[in-house]
């Protein structure tokens, strides 16, 4: 099984794309599971012209949205869903809290892990964690379903 995502390999996965792809990397996957994701936060992403002008701050949905397109990779990798055009979509996020500012220059690590789900579910949650240089950023469980084109998922193509 594939243990790291590139950004090629991110891509086949999520339909995400500039500028709300989030993730660059994906390593340490553990199939259906636990992976990390790695963000590496630049001055240049257009959420930092408004906040905040002088002071750039990513915004917690944004660090919320990159544990999801984390664990969108997770189980987009464990079960060979490359290139077959499923859909991710938020259900819920619980307890949601922000302990640290997240600036440009940082590398965000995204560790998700499996609550529950399993392979052929439509509906998984995890729990999300995202820390720089170690120090928590960010933690919050959030549920998602996968939502595979209708074509695909009656042939099982």
């Amino acid at each position: 099984m594939t243990t790291e995502a590139d950004i090629h390999l991110i891509q086949r996965v999520l339909p995400h794309r500039y500028p709300f792809l989030l993730v660059d990397r994906v390593r340490d996957i553990v199939e259906n599971r636990s992976a990390v994701g790695i963000k590496n936060v630049t001055f240049n992403e257009p959420h930092f012209q408004g906040h905040f002008p002088g002071t750039p701050i990513m915004p917690g949905v944004t660090i919320i949205e990159a544990m999801a397109q984390t664990a969108g990779v997770l189980v987009g990798v464990s079960n060979n869903l490359m290139d077959r055009d499923a859909l991710i979509y938020f259900m819920s996020v619980e307890g949601a809290k922000f302990r640290r500012k997240v600036v440009p220059g940082d590398v965000l690590e995204l560790h998700v892990e499996v609550v529950r789900g399993k392979p052929g579910a439509k509906v998984w949650k995890f729990r999300g964690k995202a820390t720089v240089d170690g120090e928590v950023a960010a933690t919050a469980d959030f549920t998602a379903m996968i939502d595979m084109p209708k074509d695909q998922a009656d042939t099982g193509a």
